[in-house]
Parts: C-alpha cells; sequence; structure tokens
C-alpha cells in the first residue's frame, strides 16, 4: 500500500481565486484591504516566509506591509508596533512572525493585537475563544489541519485522532478543531511515554513538533490519515517533515512536505485578512 498524497497546492488555490474575488469587490468599493506583518529577527528561514506571505498577497489583490523592527527589539517597542496596528482602521490583519527575541514570547506579546485583527490566531483570547466554540480566528496552521481533511473528505466525526505537539499555534489549537468535529483527541508531548503506543492507535495523525523524521511507520496504525505540519530544513536547503518518508508504506494518505499544510496556511491567512475588511 502507498499512501494517496494529500497535496494543499490544489485548496491553496482555489481558496486564493476566491480571495482574490472578494479582495477586488473591496477594493472596487473604495476598500482596499491591508496585511500587517511585524518581525524581529534576522533568522533567514522566517524572512524566507515573511517575503512568501508578501508575494502571496500581492497576487491576490492585499497590500502587505512588512514592520521589521530588528533582532534587537524589545518587548516595549513590539508591543507598541502591535497596538498601533490594531488601532490603524487601514490594517486589517496584523501577524506577529516568530521567532521573537530572547526572553519575549508569542503568548504574551500577541495580547497587544486587537482580537479581531488577529488573523493568525496569536492573542490568547483568540485561543480561549476557539477552546470555548466561540467565533475566532484560529492559528492558520491548525485550521489547515482540517481544512486539508475537508477537502480530501477524510471522516472525522467519531474517529481517533492523535496529536503529537502541543504548541499554541498549532497542537492545541488542533485539538480543539477536531473536537468540534466530534474526533475522539489525544494529545501526546515530549514527555508521553511510549509514543508509538500511544500514535499507533490513532486513525488520524496530526504531526507537529518540529522534529525530522520523528514518525516513522512504526508509529502508524494501518491505514491511518497522516497529516504532517512540520517543516523542518535540511543541509541542503531543502525541507523535511516531522514524518518519515517510509511510513507512506502503512499510510492510506499522507500530506507531502514541502507541498502540503504549507500552501494551505499561507492561503488561510490571506482569507482571514479578507473577511475582517467585509466586516469592517
Amino acid at each position: 500500500m502507498t499512501a494517496q498524497t494529500l497535496s494543499g497546492k490544489e485548496l491553496a488555490a482555489s481558496i486564493r481565486e476566491d480571495v482574490t474575488l472578494r479582495v477586488a469587490e473591496l477594493t472596487a468599493s473604495g476598500r482596499p484591504v491591508r496585511l500587517a506583518v511585524v518581525t524581529a529577527t534576522e533568522d533567514e528561514s522566517s524572512a524566507w516566509y515573511v517575503r512568501a506571505i508578501a508575494k502571496a498577497a500581492a497576487k491576490v489583490g492585499i497590500t502587505c506591509d512588512i514592520a521589521d523592527l530588528g533582532s534587537k527589539a524589545d518587548r516595549q517597542k513590539i508591543s507598541d508596533t502591535l497596538v498601533a496596528l490594531s488601532a490603524d482602521p487601514a490594517v486589517h490583519g496584523i501577524i506577529l512572525q516568530t521567532p521573537l527575541p530572547e526572553g519575549l514570547t508569542l503568548e504574551e506579546l500577541g495580547s497587544a493585537i486587537a482580537p479581531e485583527k488577529d488573523v493568525d490566531g496569536a492573542n490568547p483570547l483568540s485561543l480561549g475563544r476557539l477552546a470555548a466554540g466561540l467565533p475566532a480566528f484560529a492559528p492558520a496552521t491548525a485550521e489547515a489541519v482540517v481544512t486539508i481533511l475537508e477537502h480530501y473528505d477524510v471522516p472525522v466525526s467519531g474517529r481517533h485522532a492523535v496529536v503529537v505537539g502541543r504548541s499554541t499555534v498549532v497542537g492545541k489549537p488542533a485539538a480543539h478543531l477536531l473536537l468540534d468535529r466530534h474526533a475522539t483527541v489525544t494529545v501526546c508531548h515530549s514527555r508521553t511515554a511510549d509514543l508509538a503506543a500511544v500514535t499507533s492507535q490513532g486513525e488520524i495523525l496530526v504531526a507537529a513538533v518540529g522534529r525530522a523524521g520523528l514518525i516513522t511507520a512504526d508509529h502508524l496504525k494501518d491505514g491511518a490519515v497522516v497529516i504532517d505540519v512540520g517543516t523542518n530544513p535540511t543541509p541542503d536547503g531543502g525541507l523535511v517533515g516531522d514524518v518519515d518518508a517510509a511510513a507512506a508504506e502503512r499510510a492510506s494518505a499522507m500530506t507531502p512536505v514541502p507541498g502540503g499544510v504549507g500552501p494551505v496556511t499561507t492561503a488561510l491567512l490571506l482569507r482571514h485578512t479578507a473577511e475582517v475588511a467585509e466586516r469592517a
């Protein structure tokens, strides 16, 4: 058995096409759409990702402003920037890019983003509303997980989903989104004893740890659907996921890295931004 490839490229293109039409209508009515990305790092992979967001935004007609505060920016400078952008009626979406300078956390600084403009679910209020089943923007990467499952008509209700990773960016919100769709969810992490014994029970497995090749075929239930969120750089400049390639022989379906969750994540950020503009 070789796993079906759950590519995110076609799905992302469909989302972007819809966003392009919505943004064109807003622009024609005198309401141009603007996204702001705040960054405070010299990390090259982060810079690459920010450029990719800006490029994707331009293609759908969204203006993307990048506020590069430098890797020595302190808590006050970043917070003040986020507060100012939140108060600017011309800005519809705000993203605080990680990593942040040493000693600063996304959870702490995310609270400076107005929840209604928090298109990547960085404000703890957004995560709290998500957990309570109230309207909020989920972190786009976590939302991409369930969006891919829905696009490929993978049944979720009543099935056992195992999420490996408990970050507030992916693991925890992905677990909430799966619960909302009536899955039975188990969350694993670095202190889970006998990880393979737990993950091999999952009919759906979400790998979101950031450790290349952590999940092998031995970690999978036969026929499991695998969503690989990992993006781990390789020495030759490529990317690999958290799931070993050989796992495709045991899974029934699996997202590729790159080309799986990543493109859908970016497309959802743009859709969230357009939704904010429509409500403004």
